[in-house]
Formats: C-alpha cells, structure tokens, sequence
C-alpha cells in the first residue's frame, strides 16, 4: 500500500493562494489515482479533485472549478493542489487520498489510502 504525507497548507487571507502537495512512498506511485478531498468542522469530507494515472484526466467539484488545479509527478512521486482565489468556505483540513482506479473518484470509499492530512484556514 501507499503511504501519503501532506504539507503546504496554513493560513492565508481571502483571495490568497496556497499549493499543496502530497508525497507518497511504498508501492508504484503511477499506479494510482490521486484525489483530494477536505473536511471542515461540522460537515462530512467531501470531494475536491482528483487527476488519473497518467495525469491526463481531471475532475474538479463546482466550488472549486477554475480556482484549484490538480497536478502530478510521477516521477517525484507527488500530487499537487495549487489553490487559487481562496474563500473563507475553503477552510478545511485538506487529505491527499490514493485510488486504484479513476471511475468512482468522486467516492471516498474507492480510496483505499489517505495522508494525515494538512489544514487550511482562510480568513477574511
């Protein structure tokens, strides 16, 4: 199995940008799909974005379309968020989660490894 670190994430004001990453060890990280997912206080995690193996299909939530860009290197053996135009609703703590397929990425049950996760808090 997959093992995933988060970083990158902090504090940042309203219209900032932040970009996290996520590091993986273990088995072949270009095995996987790669989602992100958040969780703010009181609400379920949900779905943010996820990029399949090769990097050549995305998905995006509609809260985050055109703001959040999912990006990978399999050769570092990373996946990025670059997190644009941030509101104060994006405040959550951000998992990095691995799959192993593409169809069901929207579904946190398709993941079969998560990070420890990294918070992100915007203020306004």
């Amino acid at each position: 199995q997959v093992q995933l670190l988060e970083s990158g994430g902090g504090l940042v004001q309203a219209g900032g940008s932040l970009r996290l990453s996520c590091a993986a060890s273990g088995r072949t990280f270009s095995g996987y799909t790669m989602g992100w997912f958040r969780q703010a206080p009181g609400k379920e995690r949900e779905f943010v974005a996820a990029i399949s193996r090769s990097g050549g299909r995305t998905a995006y939530v509609d809260s985050v379309k055109g703001r959040f860009t999912i990006s990978r290197d399999n050769a570092k053996n990373t996946v990025h968020l670059q997190m644009n135009s941030l509101k104060v609703e994006d405040t959550a703590v951000y998992y990095c989660a691995a799959a192993p397929n593409y169809s069901g990425y929207y579904y946190s049950e398709q993941y079969d490894a998560w990070g420890q996760g990294t918070q992100v808090t915007v203020s306004s």
